[in-house]
């Protein structure tokens, strides 16, 4: 393992023919359109976060502003910082990570919500797997810049893959599936922008699909024989059986989603208004600050409302992939693809889920979810991707 560090720890520059050429810029530390859509998005957030957490005393607004404020400090820090001096730090990276997704299993400190071994408390209470996601994103992009964009050998190719594997392996000993689903689209961005074989990633594909066949099928075999859950939760099952029939037991297992879409639709083109949904408001709809806020924000702006959020996922993430098109290294390339692979990821799921097309999970709506630990890594990430804008130019 030693030697496989030391060999990942440093990063092979890209290929000078491929680099850009620069041009001044009129503002050094502004990306205008960038800055644009990601103030609009945080700003969009904390009018739908004041609506769904008006009715819910578990849920505070001023703390959802603590996040912004801290995440708007650090946001510029990280702009400030040149990413190119966290290249070489791919065992740290891994070392964190793993301090970081164990942390909630120490003594003292761990806190059980949910059945789920996720939160620490020191002094306040914080979600560890939160802030991995940045030192996962850092870790993947280290790990592939350093193949200068071409990985066609299948011992290094494992090798990648095994270091990449340890975020979601020490994740899952929480249990956090959610979260260790984005691990896995971060390190699949990571693998196809850092130029991996295609049968390679194929055939690892291919080798998921075969281990989550296996566990669906000796899963039932297991709890009989030892008595209790042993792969699978109860909860998942029920979140599987719901997704494959929506109308199963519309009053148990199946009631988050059938409110979800009565949310949504009672919408309309135009939306209630702000402050006027009733489905939060009046207690139908769990957690809608949290898993379920699109459903809230779809009541009260309507179509129309839903549209907007969408234009400006697709600003930011438009913007974001012209920074990593005009990065000059590789590394700064793989850092923005994979925060915008997880962004999409999560958009994508969040807003399935509310509709039925995808499976229920715990994955957050990107700076509209209520989450003050989430709300400061969306800042930390978009300060990754304005430090690879601001370092590349010249």
């Amino acid at each position: 393992m030693a030697q496989m560090m030391n060999e990942i720890s440093s990063v092979r520059p890209q290929d000078p023919t491929v680099a850009k050429t620069f041009k001044p810029r009129r503002f050094k530390y502004l990306n205008p359109p960038f800055i644009f859509f990601m103030l609009v998005l945080v700003a969009y957030g904390l009018i739908v976060q004041f609506s769904a957490t008006a009715s819910d005393p578990d849920y505070s607004f001023s703390r959802q502003l603590m996040g912004v404020g801290v995440g708007v400090v650090l946001f510029v820090l990280i702009t400030r910082l040149d990413y190119h001096v966290l290249s070489g730090y791919t065992t740290v990276f891994l070392v964190i990570n793993v301090v970081l997704l164990l942390s909630p299993h120490i003594p003292g400190i761990g806190v059980e919500v949910n059945g789920g071994q996720s939160w620490i408390n020191v002094g306040i209470q914080l979600q560890p797997g939160e802030f991995a996601k940045v030192t996962v994103v850092l870790l993947a992009a280290s790990v592939m810049a350093r193949y200068g964009g071409r990985l066609n050998d299948l011992r290094e190719f494992i090798k990648a893959l095994l270091i990449l594997a340890v975020p979601f392996i020490c994740v899952m000993t929480q249990p956090d599936l959610g979260t260790g689903l984005v691990y896995l689209m971060i390190a699949g961005f990571a693998l196809i922008i850092g130029g991996a074989n295609w049968r390679f990633i194929v055939g690892t594909i291919g080798v998921l699909v075969v281990l989550v066949a296996a566990i669906l099928l000796i899963d039932p075999v297991l709890d009989q024989l030892f008595g209790h859950d042993v792969l699978l939760k109860d909860y998942q099952k029920s979140r599987l059986t719901v997704f494959l029939d929506p109308t199963h037991d519309t009053s148990g297992d199946g009631y988050n989603l059938q409110q979800a879409k009565i949310a949504i639709g009672s919408g309309g083109l135009l939306g209630k208004g702000f402050m006027q949904a009733t489905q939060s408001s009046l207690g139908f709809l769990p957690e809608a600050p949290t898993d379920f806020v699109f459903c809230v924000l779809a009541e009260e702006f309507g179509f129309i409302g839903a549209l907007a959020l969408l234009a400006f996922y697709i600003g930011l993430i438009v913007c974001s992939v012209n920074v990593a098109r005009s990065s000059g290294d590789l590394f700064g390339t793989i850092i923005v693809i994979c925060v915008v692979g997880m962004w999409l990821f999560q958009i994508l799921e969040n807003i399935g889920m509310t509709c039925g097309l995808m499976p229920i999970t715990g994955i957050p709506l990107p700076f509209i979810s209520y989450g003050s630990s989430f709300m400061i890594v969306n800042f930390m990430m978009l300060g990754l991707i304005n430090s690879v804008w601001v370092h590349n130019g010249r």
